[in-house]
């Protein structure tokens, strides 16, 4: 019986049977709303001068039109599902003729008490019913510490928006946040998320990287984060689509997509404008992730050091500043995931002055942090002890080559950016000569600017070492193409001129007879290694000693005993290996860089000191 409830004292009948023909009106299950449905309730609003409010299943069929005074409406009883783990598989829609959208709190508190689906409140534009606009509300997870389910709103939107909204996704996004919750798993426990990757080819392509290799490293990242892969889909445009990146359509089928197959996120290859982003995740219902926030997101989980865990929360900051105002139906945020970890995850509900003072006082931070290694740095640099850094892309093998030449026991790990924070090891050299060694993170093609810049202070020791090893995973088919987009984030820091030996390791996985061994051996300033089977290790630490060697100098020096400075001179600028008073004055050996050396050249002693030996 399609029963008009509530107060319906003093309407015509012909009033009532046009309430009556809302129970014909459907909304296709993926939707909210239709405008044919908004538009309806808006005039009927004028007409009866009262507030509307209708439920609707989750499949889409009206259940029940109640009609209330001219500012409030009493919802009837209904029954849905009762998991407390699940929403009740009803949404409800009511007008407010006074044309203010927004959600009272009476309304928030229906949504929560009877964990409706959504809460719609469509406020009517008395001169142009068309032009109403509605605000949701929706339930998107409970606090733990209360036990009570936390809600929020979006909008206003217009009814042409409200009915682009993939809201059966929203529904399932909320669902399996809460299930994760009330079951007590998390994102990072067994039951992962499930993902569709995307990429897009669009211009003309002169590099040897194509969009396919660079859509397998996406899931190779998105593996890393913790997502099953579901789908790989690669789009092809002659341009970006400016709203919508790969084009509405193709949106609407990712949409549709997403809901057969239960996806919890999608990720795109490239970076996305907060625009684009909202556009997308607003048709599709679930979280839209790009590259950039993908690998900030690895960032906070391998982060662990004080200074790893600021540098993350600066570049998410930086990341998410431009986004804040005008974030979409993040459902899920909440729920936990991937693209929401990290010490910056609390701040996406604070306002952008509250970010930039959060972004000033990490800067500060990181400075005071980067005052205490320019004291180590300088300690260095008057014992003259050699620093080298590693250098190259992620998974190269950075990791283990430290832990086999130093006897370490870092993690190491077959995964991209196993290692974040930078650590540092005593290596001894074949010379008996003792050098530092530092492991760098590992680097990306496109690697996120907010990267560079949070971590310049880390990142800094690259520019200081006396030696790069640039380490190369020779058995990956792209590795000169890694290579590449090594050198160009060296050109970001500008150390692309430092002093570099390559080191192509992963030799062991080359097919036997293959060519690309022999020619890697003939490269110039190059050595080739296994640091898994410790294959080539002792040409590598005589390279190392001999390129050391030759920006090092160890000399004799003669000072008169009236220029006494300069001893104390030499202790300062270098390190002294022996001193022997003699009657022309004080006889010095000691190790300097070959600069500090071009400077006391007029003081070099030819004759042997006594503990030298002779021919």
């Amino acid at each position: 019986m399609r029963e008009i409830k509530g107060n319906t004292k003093g309407l015509k009948e012909v009033i009532l049977e046009e309430l009556r023909q809302i129970y014909e009106l459907e909304v296709p299950a993926a939707q909210l709303i239709t405008e044919e449905l908004g538009i309806k309730l808006a005039q009927l609003t004028i007409k009866t001068g009262r507030e509307i409010s209708i439920f609707i299943s989750r499949g889409g069929q009206v259940l029940s039109v109640s009609l209330g005074s001219s500012n409030t409406v009493e919802l009837p009883e209904l029954e849905g599902r009762r998991g407390v783990d699940r929403l009740c598989g009803i949404r409800c829609l009511h007008t407010h003729p006074s044309g203010n959208p927004a959600l009272s709190g009476v309304d928030v508190s229906a949504l929560l008490a009877n964990r409706l689906d959504a809460m719609v409140a469509l406020g009517v534009n008395a001169e142009n019913p068309a032009k109403s606009l509605l605000t949701l509300g929706m339930i998107t997870g409970q606090d733990p510490a209360t036990e009570t389910y936390q809600s929020e709103t979006w909008g206003p939107y217009n009814l042409e928006d409200a009915a682009a909204i993939y809201f059966a996704n929203y529904v399932s996004s909320v669902e399996r946040a809460l299930a994760k919750q009330f079951t007590g798993t998390s994102s990072n426990d067994e039951v992962k998320e499930r993902a569709i990757l995307i990429a897009m080819e669009y211009g003309k392509n002169t590099e040897a990287w194509s969009s396919e290799d660079s859509l397998e490293e996406l899931a190779q990242l998105a593996d890393t984060a913790g997502a099953v892969v579901v789908q790989k889909f690669l789009q092809k445009r002659p341009k970006p689509d400016p709203a919508f990146f790969i084009g509405k359509g193709k949106v609407e089928e990712l949409a549709l997509f997403a809901q057969q197959e239960n996806i919890d996120l999608c990720v795109f290859d490239d970076e996305l404008s907060p625009a684009q982003q909202r556009n997308i995740e607003k048709v599709t219902g679930i979280r839209i992730l790009d590259r950039t926030n993908l690998i900030l997101d690895i960032f906070a989980q391998r982060a662990s050091t004080n200074e790893g865990k600021l540098q993350v929360e600066l570049a998410q900051l930086q990341y998410n500043l431009p986004r804040i105002m005008g974030q979409g139906l993040v459902l899920s945020r909440l729920g936990g995931g991937i693209g929401t970890r990290g010490p910056g995850e609390t701040k996406l509900e604070v306002d952008r002055r509250h970010i930039r003072t959060r972004i000033s006082y990490l800067n500060e931070c990181l400075d005071k942090i980067k005052g205490v290694r320019d004291l180590h740095k300088v300690k260095r640099t008057k014992n003259q002890i050699p620093t080298i850094s590693l250098v190259g892309y992620t998974n190269a093998g950075k990791s283990t080559l430290l832990n086999l030449l130093t006897h370490s026991d870092i993690y190491a790990k077959d995964q991209l950016f196993a290692t974040l924070d930078p650590t540092t090891r005593q290596l001894e050299l074949p010379d008996n000569q003792r050098a530092v060694l530092t492991d760098t993170v590992g680097f990306i093609q496109r690697l996120p600017h907010q990267l560079v810049a949070a971590f310049k202070s880390t990142l800094e020791v690259v520019k200081d070492a006396d030696l790069l090893l640039h380490v190369v995973d020779v058995s990956h088919p792209l590795y000169a193409e890694q290579s590449k987009a090594v050198y160009n984030v060296l050109a970001e820091l500008e150390a692309q001129d430092k002093n570099i030996l390559t080191v192509f390791n992963k030799i062991d996985r080359l097919p036997a007879g293959d060519g690309l061994l022999k020619r890697l051996q003939n490269q110039p300033d190059s050595v080739c290694i296994s640091a898994a089977t410790g294959q080539g290790i002792p040409e590598l630490l005589q390279a190392i000693a001999n390129r050391l060697r030759l920006r090092m100098a160890e000399q004799s020096y003669l000072f008169p005993y009236n220029e006494a400075q300069l001893e104390n001179q030499i202790y300062q600028a270098g390190t002294v290996l022996s001193k022997e008073y003699l009657a022309e004055g004080v006889l010095v050996k000691a190790r300097l860089n070959l600069e500090d050396a071009d400077k006391y050249s007029k003081y070099l002693y030819e004759g042997k000191l006594k503990d030298e030996t002779t021919d």
